[in-house]
């Protein structure tokens, strides 16, 4: 008797312990080259300006764009006034992540001189990854009235 009872606590207590292994299946499917080109540009929020900067000890607006890309196999002009001339010109509602948005930001220069990525687009707000003097590379919104008015074209690049 005493032995049945010490075989049926010892079985229940090694059954116990054991391991079970759960099968996750996940629904996710891969990045696609939009979001890896995003996600390296995401590498450098933060970095100080530095023009004509590509690596993490400074970048300018095109930089950032030029090496997300790069990383990417995706071979993009280094400035943006060249890049501006890459791609397919998209209307601003057509725009999506990994998409370029082009600016004119000097007063007295009336050309291109300003790039951003697509980050984001959620119900028409548009989030784009940059680089400025005052603070870096930084994430900014198209709505900000200062990008709204420099705003000249978007273009998709893939």
């Amino acid at each position: 008797m005493k032995k049945g009872v010490f075989l049926v606590l010892f079985f229940s207590i090694l059954m116990s312990c054991s391991s079970s292994k759960k099968v996750v299946k996940t629904t996710s499917k891969p990045a696609s080259k939009a979001d890896k080109i995003v996600a390296n540009a995401l590498k450098y929020k933060g970095v100080r300006y530095k023009f004509g900067g590509t690596t993490q000890r400074g970048m300018d607006c095109s930089g950032v764009v030029y090496v997300a890309f790069g990383e990417e196999n995706v071979q993009l002009p280094r400035i943006s006034r060249d890049m501006a001339k890459s791609g397919k010109k998209i209307p601003l509602e057509k725009a999506k992540k990994g998409d370029l948005l082009f600016f004119k930001t000097s007063k007295t220069r009336r050309r291109i001189n300003h790039v951003g990525l697509i980050v984001s687009v959620n119900k028409g707000s548009i989030r784009f990854i940059h680089s400025t003097t005052s603070r870096g590379v930084i994430i900014s919104s198209l709505s900000e009235k200062y990008w709204k008015k420099a705003f000249v074209k978007a273009m998709a690049i893939l």
